[in-house]
């Protein structure tokens, strides 16, 4: 369901700045995820935040929602997209960065408890992030 929810709000705001239906067409096409040179994937350590959080802002302005599929990372832009793959069990989620953060040197992300769930994270674990340009992010939530 918050897939379907955050392809729809995807869909209307990428409406505005591109055609969708040909960044789609042109995403799957590459079989492979590529990711523009300055973006490149990395492994770390993810942890996740919940109840304690629940409806406080972030650093975006918008209230932290638990069940979303929504991350903190300490410099990635925000509200872009990036796929992190749980490298214990290669699940893989798409999540939007909305927030700053962890706060804990050992680790480079802190996912929403509903982001940890899919990915099976009880409290840390080794994970690949990898960003995602727009046209990618549309043709992924859309699968």
């Amino acid at each position: 369901m918050n897939k379907l929810i955050l392809a729809v709000f995807f869909v209307v705001i990428g409406s505005y700045f591109s055609n969708p239906i040909a960044s789609a067409e042109a995403a799957r096409r590459h079989t492979s995820h590529q990711v523009n040179a300055h973006k490149i994937q990395h492994q770390s350590t993810a942890s996740w935040y919940g109840a304690k959080f629940h409806g406080q802002k972030t650093a975006n302005g918008e209230r932290f929602n638990m069940y979303a599929m929504t991350a903190a990372h300490k410099t990635l832009p925000l509200s872009s997209y990036v796929e992190v793959t749980n490298l214990k069990n290669n699940r893989s989620v798409i999540v939007r960065i909305n927030d700053r953060g962890p706060y804990h040197s050992k680790r480079a992300m802190d996912l929403s408890y509903a982001a940890a769930k899919e990915l099976d994270i009880n409290g840390t674990s080794s994970v690949q992030i990898t960003p995602l340009d727009p046209s990618q992010t549309l043709a992924l939530l859309s699968q």
